[in-house]
């Protein structure tokens, strides 16, 4: 049998395919890895166990022979989060891979702050800490979704002091770890649940405080991430002062403890009902001083003299009125007076200087046929028509051509 590919008809024999495993794994050597110790378990002078990832779901089995185990710490245990110097081993004979341990130890809780820091500052330069992005919680939520764990003092001291400030208050519990490796997972399901329910206003992620390393998980970038993107207000309730985790920051409230959770969330009816009663006083008070002032202002606008007396206008202009048509008579009275009085004067300048007044002391006009005064002889012809005009009338004559000029006498 050769070594070239297995087939159908020239399969490999599982030995071979064994060996050629061990070869490629062999040539991996030996590398660094960091996990969390999910399985610790001594044998003799040996240990046996479990290196779980701490974000992704896988696991790897490692031992430690006892020649490497006296250089390492005597307090590695279950829980504890760790680097290792390990070099994977596959065993032809039981088919199966696990890691040779030569150098273990905890992960530094500087390494782990640095870790932080460096998460911290790359989030809060995109903006997931920003105030401006924080929303308002509702002034009073139907239903409050709690991720919280399990008959924890955290759940009591939330749901206690809920119902003491509001008795009616509804909440959606959803049990979750909150510390070890199923914290992330188990919140970040609670989480999504919650935010999907429309009747839930508002979520508090509850815990009862703790130390650094149990609190981890809630600095875990899934973890934020997921409550940024979340569309229903979240509340960090942790209760942990002196290492804030992500969490904390990218909340839309952080509450110290869940007692102040609650307290944040929820108003109390107590105070709410003496702050409408206050409301109402004011409101009272204001609307009867309004009345009061409207009441002197209208009392103000009745006493004055033209919604007092109605027709006091009418008959004061009344009176003027008449003044002034009086006024009005006597001036056009005097106007006429003079006026026939220049008319007389005139009539009489008239008169003194009509021609009438010539023929009324005798005289006499002759008028041509044309409507001229005839003044010299020659235009009066014999046989001209004429008309002589004296002051009670008018008399039709012919000419007979000139007189003799002592006829003129």
């Amino acid at each position: 049998m050769t070594d070239g590919v297995g087939t159908a008809d020239a399969p490999w024999a599982v030995g071979l395919l064994a060996e050629k495993l061990k070869g490629w794994i062999d040539r991996l050597g030996q590398v660094w890895i960091e996990g969390e110790i999910t399985q610790w378990g001594p044998r003799g002078q040996n240990v046996y166990g479990k290196l779980k990832d701490l974000e992704r779901d896988a696991t790897v089995s490692f031992q430690i022979w006892s020649s490497v185990r006296a250089r390492l710490p005597d307090d590695l245990k279950q829980g504890d989060r760790v680097v290792a110097l390990v070099k994977p081993d596959y065993w032809v004979k039981g088919g199966s891979l696990s890691m040779q341990v030569f150098a273990m130890r905890h992960v530094g809780l500087g390494d782990l702050l640095e870790r932080l820091e460096q998460l911290r500052r790359q989030l809060a330069s995109e903006g997931l800490f920003s105030p401006e992005r924080k929303r308002r919680l509702p002034f009073l939520p139907g239903t409050i979704g709690l991720i919280t764990g399990k008959d924890s003092d955290a759940e009591k001291d939330v749901l206690r002091n809920a119902q003491l400030r509001w008795p009616n208050v509804r909440f959606r519990v959803v049990h979750a770890a909150v510390q070890g490796d199923r914290t992330v997972p188990e919140v970040l399901s609670a989480l999504r649940d919650l935010d999907a329910d429309p009747a839930v206003d508002v979520i508090i992620i509850a815990r009862g405080g703790g130390d650094f390393q149990n609190l981890l998980g809630f600095s875990d970038e899934r973890l934020v991430r997921a409550v940024a993107a979340a569309t229903t207000p979240v509340v960090s309730a942790i209760g942990h002062e002196a290492d804030r985790p992500l969490l904390d920051e990218v909340a839309d409230l952080r509450a110290s403890t869940p007692t102040d959770a609650a307290k944040r969330v929820v108003p109390d009816v107590t105070e709410e009902l003496n702050r409408v009663r206050q409301a109402r006083t004011l409101m009272f008070s204001r609307m009867t001083q309004r009345l009061a002032r409207s009441t002197d202002e209208i009392a103000g606008l009745r006493a004055r003299r033209v919604l007092s007396e109605g027709d006091w206008i009418v008959t004061g202009r009344e009176d003027e009125l008449t003044r002034f048509v009086a006024r009005g008579a006597e001036l056009v009275e005097r106007t006429v007076v003079a006026a026939e009085s220049r008319l007389a004067e005139a009539r009489g300048h008239l008169r003194a200087l009509s021609p009438l007044r010539t023929l009324d002391r005798g005289y006499a006009i002759v008028l041509t046929d044309e409507g001229t005064a005839l003044r010299h002889v020659a235009d009066a012809p014999a046989g001209h028509r004429l008309t002589v005009r004296v002051t009670d009338g008018a008399i039709a004559a012919v000419s007979e051509g000139p007189a003799p000029v002592g006829d003129r006498s």
